[in-house]
Order: structure tokens, then C-alpha cells, then sequence
């Protein structure tokens, strides 16, 4: 038995494994690659990571900045004297070193020109990790504005995405990386587990509407940021919205089963999840969700099949840049990092699917140290929107004064308000502020600490926060008196649309916190 014999061992072992997914993608030995599915995949995740940033970029100070709502740096102080040296691995982020403003515009800056370079396919996998650096940073510091499904898919997308990446500097230089059949497979995972679990979740959670197919009753009026044709599509017949809510449960449960199945299987879990993007994106807000969720469902598609549908020879052209992005077994080392990694995702991804089906249960200990020690890296996550259907819409309204009895309400950008301003479009953009109102409106004032923050905030008359509102009614100066009212909102009928012309019709339910005062500041005298 020879060194060289041992030292091919691992090398062999890690190639027989990756031959193992190279057949469930339907690899090498079926003849199917996916260069231009992962040159195509990579471009669109540069353009969703650019969307993310600059989405966030114009909204940092007002949210988390020093005069926002949740100052990061004040965050992360408070959290330096909780955990002590445990804060680097519980709240892993760039701002530990400085949360300023201008290190929030730096961090930000920084992910736009790594996603630009990233779609110009500059150092693919190396803008990949930083791209992951800067918005896990962004995530921990976020707090409540950071805490969407969305944020956590975009980092384990843009994670597991650095194991399909070339390490080439410089697009042409050289022939691209083999890919391994294992990183594809993990993003095949991660998409069938978004899907199967946002289905599976509806059946388990226990929710009247989704049992008895009534959930789109209700779905088009109560989503956060509701759209015109969302008010359209509350309209039609109740039929029409149970059999909808069947096509959702053959979309979200069973399509995503045909992933790991033959070539024609693959195509049709493909346009079934696109589909079903596709009509989720004409009828809500849900920034980049729906684009980034297409990106990985394409990823289904074969190389055969994209040349034949990418015009002007597209398709040929990115093949003939190097035919080594077939699938075929990278080096060791990445083909180790990639098992390694891809162990810890199927692991976590079963452990995930488990608990949306027993969702009452505890983790098994066995398994729990696990689910813990990635929890920080917000990387490996669960999946699924819209568990429980909300029946009603209960909206904030956030008014001030001066005098205390003559009030005047501040108007969001996004969010419902008057009554007669038709709801619109705003994706991909996320205006993070009108969605945590809309939680905020599901709950009471004391759980949602932020709320009380905005409220100081507009009483100090912070210009990073005003920035994020549709309109401030006090240019001047501040209010003395602020307060917040909740109404209870629905959808107009088409006759009383026709007769008032207002999308939405509300009843004030009372108050929703308690009036807040300042004292007005003396003027300076005269000098």
C-alpha cells in the first residue's frame, strides 16, 4: 500500500460521492450540464443582491442609523455587555468594529459594487462571500427590519451559491470551474424546501381559512402592502378563490416532488414554481422574493433546453466559453468544503421540514446542539409565508398636534392611509417601515418596542425618519402631542367604489397607544 495510494483515497471518496448527486441532477451520466443555468443563476443573484442593498441603502439612517428608530450602534453596545465575548459568534457583523452612519453607507456601498461585479462575472465567488459578509452584517445589526424570510433566504441562497462559483478573477481568463453536482443539488434542496414547506406549513398550522379553502377571502385585502390588482382579484367569485387555493396546495406540495425526478419532471416543477411567482408578483409586495425564488427555479433547466430558448445564439455563445461548468468533480478541497457544508444543509433542511410538520414538538436532543450552532449564521432556515391567514385588517394610523386637540396624521409612502389613494406597486423594493407596520397593527403597542421608538422619534422630528415617510404635516416644527389610532380597513365593493371613488372603506376602533407629550423648547434669547 503506497502514500500516493492513501493520499488518493479522500479524493476518490469525495468524487464517488459527488457522482452520487451527478446522477440525481441527472449529470455525466445522463448527458445533462447546466453551465447556462448557473451563468444565468449567478447574474440574477447579482441583480437581487443589488436590489437588496440599494433598497435598504436609502433607508439605513431613518431605520437603524443614530437618529433612526433602532440605532444600531446603541444595539449593539446594549448587546456587547449582555453576551460579553459570545457576541462575536451570536451576532456575527462588521459593525462590531464601527456603527456609525457612515459605516452603514460604506457597508452598503460595498454590497452594490460587489453585486455589480458579481453580474459582470468579476470574481464570482469572491464577491460571493463578501456579498454574504456585508448582508448577514446588515441582518444581525437590522434587528426588526432585517428579520424577513426574504433576508434569510437571500443569505443561504447567496451562500450555498459560492460552492457553484468559479474562483477566477477575471471573466475569459481560463476555462470556468467545474461545478460540483453536490452545489447544485443544495440549491435544488434549498428551493424544494421553500416551496414544500410553505405548503406543508398551510396543512399543519391548524388555520380554519386554508382546511376549508377559503384563505384567499381574505389573502388580497390583509397582505401587508396590498395592490390594485390585489383589490381586483378581491373581487371575483368565492369559487374562483377556493379553487384557487387548491391550485396553491398542487403549486406548493406536490410540483415540488417532480424537483428530484426525471429531465420532463424537472421542467414541469420549474414552470409550476415560476407560475405560481408569476401570480404572486401581479398581486403583492413582496420585494425580491418572487425574482430570487424564479432565479433558483431555473436553475432546474438544462443546457439543452436554454439553447434552444436564449435568442440571438445567447446560449451557445455562454457555452462556448468553456465547457468545463458540466458537471464534473471540482478539486479536493472545495469538493470537501462543499460536502461538509451540504451535510450541515440537507441535516438542518430535514430538521426544518420536521418541525413544520410537528410544529407543538421539541427538537430531539440529539440534534438540537446543531440547529443552535448555525442559528447566528441566519443561513439555514425554515420556510413558510402566510401559515395562518389573518381575516381582518386592523391599520395604524399615526396622527400629531399641536395643541392637542386639532390632530393631523402623517401619511406613509406605502402603506394604506386615505382611503381614496389607490394601492400600488412597489416591488422589488422593500419599504421596511410600512411592513413591521403592518405586524405592529396585529398587535398590541407594548410588543412592539420599535413603535414606541417611531413615535419619539417623530416627536423629536428626526429628519432620518421623516425621510421615510409620504409626508410629514408638520414642516415647521414638531408636534407637541402624538398619537396612534387603529382602524379596522377593508376593501370597497365595485358599487361603492363607483359611487365614492375610495379603494378602501375603515371604521376607527379606538386608540392604539397612549398620547405622547413633549415639553416645547424654549426660545434662545437674544444675544
Amino acid at each position: 500500500m503506497t502514500a500516493d495510494w492513501l493520499l488518493s483515497r479522500p479524493q476518490a471518496i469525495l468524487s464517488a460521492v459527488d457522482g452520487v448527486f451527478g446522477w440525481i441532477v441527472g449529470g455525466a451520466d445522463r448527458g445533462y450540464t447546466y453551465f447556462i443555468a448557473r451563468w444565468l443563476f449567478l447574474r440574477s443573484l447579482g441583480l437581487v443582491y443589488l436590489i437588496a442593498f440599494l433598497s435598504f441603502w436609502v433607508q439605513a439612517e431613518g431605520l437603524i442609523g443614530a437618529d433612526g428608530i433602532l440605532p444600531a450602534r446603541h444595539y449593539l453596545v446594549v448587546m456587547r455587555t449582555i453576551l460579553g465575548p459570545e457576541r462575536y459568534r451570536l451576532l456575527p457583523t462588521v459593525f462590531w468594529l464601527n456603527a456609525s452612519d457612515r459605516a452603514l453607507h460604506a457597508a452598503c456601498a460595498a454590497g452594490v459594487l460587489c453585486s455589480v461585479l458579481l453580474i459582470l462575472d468579476v470574481a464570482p465567488a469572491l464577491n460571493l462571500v463578501l456579498l454574504w459578509a456585508l448582508y448577514l452584517s446588515l441582518v444581525t445589526a437590522g434587528q426588526d427590519f432585517l428579520s424577513f424570510q426574504w433576508d434569510g433566504l437571500l443569505l443561504e441562497a447567496g451562500f450555498l451559491a459560492v460552492f457553484l462559483a468559479s474562483w477566477r478573477l477575471l471573466p475569459g481568463s481560463g476555462r470556468a470551474a467545474p461545478m460540483a453536482a453536490l452545489a447544485l443539488f443544495l440549491l435544488w434542496w434549498l428551493l424544494f424546501r421553500l416551496i414544500f414547506q410553505s405548503g406543508l406549513g398551510k396543512l399543519t398550522s391548524g388555520d380554519p381559512t386554508w382546511r376549508d379553502l377559503t384563505a384567499l377571502h381574505y389573502h388580497y385585502l390583509t397582505q401587508p402592502l396590498p395592490t390594485w390588482t390585489a383589490w381586483w382579484m378581491h373581487q371575483t367569485p368565492g369559487w374562483f378563490k377556493k379553487l384557487s387555493v387548491l391550485a396553491t396546495y398542487v403549486l406548493e406540495i406536490l410540483v415540488p416532488l417532480l424537483i428530484f425526478g426525471t429531465r420532463g419532471m424537472r421542467l414541469i416543477a420549474c414552470a409550476g414554481t415560476v407560475l405560481l411567482q408569476l401570480l404572486i408578483l401581479g398581486t403583492g409586495n413582496y420585494c425580491f422574493f418572487n425574482l430570487l425564488t424564479i432565479a433558483l427555479a431555473l436553475l432546474l433547466v438544462d443546457d439543452d433546453l436554454w439553447t434552444g430558448l436564449l435568442p440571438g445564439g445567447l446560449g451557445t455563445w455562454i457555452l462556448k466559453r468553456g465547457t468545463a461548468g458540466a458537471i464534473a468533480p471540482p478539486g479536493a478541497p472545495l469538493l470537501l468544503a462543499t460536502s461538509v457544508v451540504g451535510t450541515v444543509a440537507v441535516v438542518v433542511g430535514l430538521i426544518r421540514i420536521w418541525q413544520t410538520l410537528y410544529p407543538r414538538d421539541r427538537l430531539p436532543a440529539p440534534v438540537a446542539p446543531l440547529v443552535r450552532e448555525v442559528e447566528p449564521l441566519r443561513t439555514f432556515n425554515s420556510y413558510g409565508l402566510f401559515r395562518v391567514m389573518t381575516t381582518r385588517r386592523p391599520e395604524i394610523i399615526v396622527e400629531g398636534s399641536q395643541d392637542g386637540r386639532t390632530w393631523f396624521a402623517y401619511e406613509f409612502r406605502h402603506k394604506p392611509g386615505s382611503p381614496t389613494r389607490r394601492p400600488g406597486f412597489v416591488a422589488p423594493h422593500q419599504p421596511r417601515l410600512d411592513w413591521q407596520m403592518w405586524f405592529a397593527a396585529l398587535g398590541t403597542y407594548e410588543q412592539s418596542p420599535w413603535f414606541q421608538a417611531l413615535l419619539v422619534r417623530l416627536l423629536e422630528g428626526s429628519g432620518d425618519v421623516l425621510r421615510l415617510l409620504a409626508r410629514n404635516p408638520f414642516p415647521q416644527a414638531p408636534p407637541l402631542y402624538i398619537r396612534a389610532l387603529l382602524y379596522d380597513y377593508r376593501f370597497t365593493t365595485l358599487e361603492e367604489r363607483r359611487a365614492a371613488g375610495a379603494w378602501w372603506t375603515r371604521e376607527l376602533l379606538g386608540a392604539y397607544s397612549p398620547v405622547l407629550y413633549r415639553e416645547p423648547v424654549a426660545p434662545a434669547p437674544p444675544r
